[in-house]
């Protein structure tokens, strides 16, 4: 458990002394809390590995050609002999620390444990926003709606196998692009800014990955040149359409709530000052012309690929309910061979709390984003 005695100097050292005790006890609650759940988990794997115990077990380098390995994820390929054959089938792989891997997975390189996690409804992230865990969040953060590229190769990472392709038309800085390179996947990126597209390549030389594809272009024209495109994508379809929409004219209109609070400028912060741009677009507007868009994506998307859209809503107002993603779940799932399978929930835990309403009205503090996830058919 915390030695309160050594807690104490190093709240002392901080000048927190006077709220030793509170921290102490909700401390204390951590570790328990967190003592629990890992034994719990251990428990778990113990019950695994008995089972698996009862089975049979075969070396996979006994079974499986070299030209068949090749096809196996790289997690499987670097400890393939250590890998066992679990079961019968001949159908999962484990290696040495435990993980599985099925090989009738058509869609990731996952292991069963790893997609479990992921099918989670919501995700709850705090991501830094500094130092080298930040990647490059001080180039990025330019942009008005920077995407961590560490939640971008979560969701790369589950529709995607590794070496496949990954479209985003709105790339902005690139958190899409960098969480391709970060997973060993290809990436296409289209903005209409070049000064994004250079923050993308300044963040990505920083990090040190591999660079991808970019384009400079409107990409709802560019979408609609079916062989100009092409050219780009070496006529190889994507496996996945991962796309951060500018959300109408969202960040054209004036700030309130955190601006207001802290004195800050209320002035509008568009993405860019184009009026092809979908961020300077009334609602109805941006709702018809992105739906085009991802019907054009289409083209470009694998049969069964997967579209992934992030968006966030705005507050009623007016009798508005301003239910954006309900919106846009409706129009995408109206278009011919696309099928909405669900939404996922990012509660961004970074997000400044303030009292919005207090002392008269209840105001969300909109810590919330939702990703809508399609498939075509």
């Amino acid at each position: 458990m915390i030695n309160k005695k050594e807690l104490i100097k190093i709240l002392k050292s901080k000048k927190l002394d006077s709220y030793s005790e509170e921290i102490y006890d909700n401390l204390s609650i951590a570790v328990e809390k967190t003592l629990k759940d890992k034994m719990k988990e251990i428990r778990n794997k113990k019950r695994i590995i008995a089972n698996d115990n009862t089975k049979d077990h075969m070396p996979a380098t006994e079974v499986f050609s070299a030209k068949e390995i090749e096809t196996f994820p790289s997690w499987v390929r670097d400890d393939i002999k250590n890998t066992q054959i679990v079961g019968k089938t001949f159908k999962v792989l484990q290696t040495s620390n435990g993980r599985k891997y099925h090989r009738d997975n058509k869609l990731n390189h996952l292991s069963g444990a790893e997609w479990t996690f992921f099918i989670n409804s919501v995700i709850n992230t705090r991501y830094p926003t500094s130092g080298d865990e930040s990647f490059a969040h001080h180039i990025r953060k330019a942009h008005p709606s920077p995407k961590p590229p560490q939640l971008m190769e979560e969701i790369i990472k589950f529709f995607t196998k590794e070496g496949e392709l990954v479209l985003d038309y709105f790339m902005g800085v690139g958190g899409t692009l960098l969480g391709a390179s970060m997973s060993n996947r290809q990436a296409l990126g289209i903005d209409l800014s070049g000064e994004y597209i250079d923050l993308y390549k300044e963040a990505n030389k920083y990090l040190g990955l591999r660079e991808q594809i970019t384009i400079k272009a409107n990409s709802i024209e560019l979408l609609k040149n079916k062989s100009l495109l092409n050219k780009h994508l070496k006529n190889e379809k994507a496996s996945l359409v991962l796309i951060d929409p500018p959300y109408g004219d969202m960040m054209s209109r004036e700030k309130t709530g955190e601006a207001v609070k802290k004195n800050k400028s209320i002035s509008p912060t568009p993405f860019t000052e184009l009026k092809e741009d979908l961020g300077n677009m009334p609602w109805e507007e941006f709702l018809k012309t992105f739906s085009e868009s991802i019907e054009n994506s289409m083209q470009f998307l694998k049969s069964n690929g997967h579209v992934v859209v992030f968006i966030k809503d705005l507050q009623p107002k007016d009798g508005n309910l301003n239910l954006l993603h309900c919106d846009i779940i409706k129009a995408l799932h109206n278009l011919h061979g696309m099928n909405y399978l669900g939404t996922k929930i990012w509660a961004d835990q970074g997000v400044n709390l303030f009292p919005y309403g207090y002392p008269y009205s209840y105001v969300s503090n909109q810590i919330h984003q939702y990703i809508m996830i399609f498939k075509k058919s």
